[in-house]
């Protein structure tokens, strides 16, 4: 893309948006022309053919780059693309509408700019309204959180870009050595969190699929973490159960037994047929015999679903959806798939049908209205289905702080294990942060040989005050 422009532009940015949101122009040239005053910016654009100009009161640097995303609002102008998301092609739209409200603008106002500088429809102006109040309820930067890695799973689904790696598999050799280095880890990260005098909040194990694990060394890890993790502040204990083929009631009982209070149990779609093209096992009953015993013996259970998973069509959706009816949960996920390029579902540009949205999103809606779940966090990703999002859904009480604090970035996250990143969140201004972030390798080869390394990292990391005077 060729663009003449009488102001700086980042072009590299214009050209990733047009990339996902209107990639008919990427070999056009853009002609940009800006009128700016104190109290008004206009933007003028002549590309393919096409003119559009878009005027917008001056916001005084409380937008981001506000002349280059009217620019990119301008694109979707011209060529008339019509997106419910409008022009937020990031992965956290809450955080758009958070730091508006963080500058003062009150609830109307901030919907006002979303709907006329964004161009947001109506629709997800109110979802994102909503979980951003109940977010609110949640947010709390005194705490930290805590997330430990399990890089094993019994097979690997195709649209999965997560660190995992298929326990019976080559890799799978290093199983053994990756347990005791992690036991070792979470003695170390322990010991360094209690000294500096960090509060924990939530604990989440995920993966990979966590419940890999042998009986034995799960409660080697579950039994680690008791005896070097300050719990005083802890608000929940999440542990993925997600795959019905890697459980047991022993397991169960286990993470039961060590303080886990939520679990996931994750059917992603009840077509069984899916499943199978996507390598993913499942066995509906013997689900079913794990979700009733998870549930007799207290857990808050989690279920994930994603929608457009290969060949799936409206009406497979809809019968998930319907299935779903059945169980009494307090927690759900629904996901838009993504087309990660780590993932095999990209690799072979896998085709999905095409759905109906409206049909699906409003039995979504009654779904949830029926079990009493609201939404309490959102986010998106790039090449997502439809332009759609991610929401979970919780009804009031059973909200995921951990869900909550990871997708907002509000906390700093100490990452243990295979493939977990740590985040260090540092207080820039009264209105921005900025996030340092360590990641441990995925590879359990690479992890068992460089964690102590990564460890020392980490801790330089955590001792740094949250003020900008504290960057190295």
């Amino acid at each position: 893309m060729l663009i003449n422009s009488n102001f700086e532009i980042n072009i590299r940015s214009i050209e990733e948006f047009a990339r996902v949101m209107v990639p008919e122009a990427l070999d056009k040239t853009m002609n940009l022309f800006i009128k700016e005053t104190f109290d008004n910016i206009e933007v003028n654009m002549d590309i393919d053919g096409k003119k559009g100009n878009f005027s917008y009161a001056n916001q005084e640097g409380r937008i981001d780059e506000q002349k280059q995303t009217m620019v990119k609002i301008l694109l979707l102008k011209v060529y008339n693309k019509k997106y419910s998301w409008g022009g937020l092609m990031g992965v956290r739209p809450t955080k758009v509408l958070r730091r508006l409200l963080s500058l003062g603008y009150s609830y109307e106002q901030a919907e006002d700019m979303l709907r006329n500088f964004y161009i947001v429809s109506d629709e997800k102006i109110k979802l994102l309204v909503n979980t951003v109040k109940k977010e609110l309820e949640f947010l709390n930067r005194e705490y930290i959180n805590l997330y430990i890695g399990i890089p094993f799973c019994p097979t690997k689904c195709k649209y999965c870009s997560f660190a995992s790696y298929e326990i019976n598999g080559g890799v799978g050799r290093y199983y053994k050595g990756f347990v005791e280095t992690l036991l070792e880890e979470i003695e170390m990260a322990g010991k360094f969190l209690k000294d500096e005098g960090y509060k924990i909040e939530s604990i989440y194990i995920g993966g990979g699929t966590p419940s890999t694990l042998t009986e034995s060394d799960l409660e080697k890890v579950l039994k680690k973490i008791n005896e070097n993790i300050d719990m005083l502040h802890l608000k929940e204990f999440t542990f993925e159960a997600g795959r019905e083929d890697s459980l047991t009631q022993k397991k169960l009982e286990l993470v039961k037994k060590y303080g886990v209070d939520r679990i996931s149990l994750n059917p992603q779609t009840f077509n069984e047929e899916t499943l199978k093209k996507v390598n993913r096992k499942f066995d509906r009953k013997n689900f079913d015999k794990y979700f009733r015993i998870a549930q007799n013996m207290g857990f808050i259970i989690n279920m994930d679903l994603i929608i457009g998973l290969p060949d799936e069509t409206t009406e497979d959706v809809l019968y998930t959806l319907s299935e779903l009816e059945k169980y009494n949960i307090e927690n759900l996920t629904i996901h838009s798939l993504a087309f990660k390029r780590a993932s095999k579902l990209f690799k072979e540009n896998k085709n999905r049908k095409e759905l109906n949205r409206d049909i699906i999103e409003n039995k979504i809606k009654e779904l949830t209205e029926k079990k009493q779940l609201k939404p309490y966090y959102m986010y998106r990703q790039k090449n997502i289905m439809e332009w759609g999002e991610n929401v979970g859904y919780a009804k009031e009480g059973k909200e995921s702080v951990f869900n909550i604090e990871m997708i907002e970035e509000n906390q700093s996250t100490m990452g243990l294990g295979g493939g977990a990143i740590t985040k260090r969140v540092i207080e820039e201004t009264e209105f921005r942060d900025y996030i340092e972030r360590i990641i441990n390798p995925k590879d359990p080869a690479l992890y068992i040989k460089e964690m102590k390394e990564r460890m020392e990292s980490k801790y330089k990391l955590f001792k740094k005050r949250r003020n900008i005077d504290e960057k190295l």
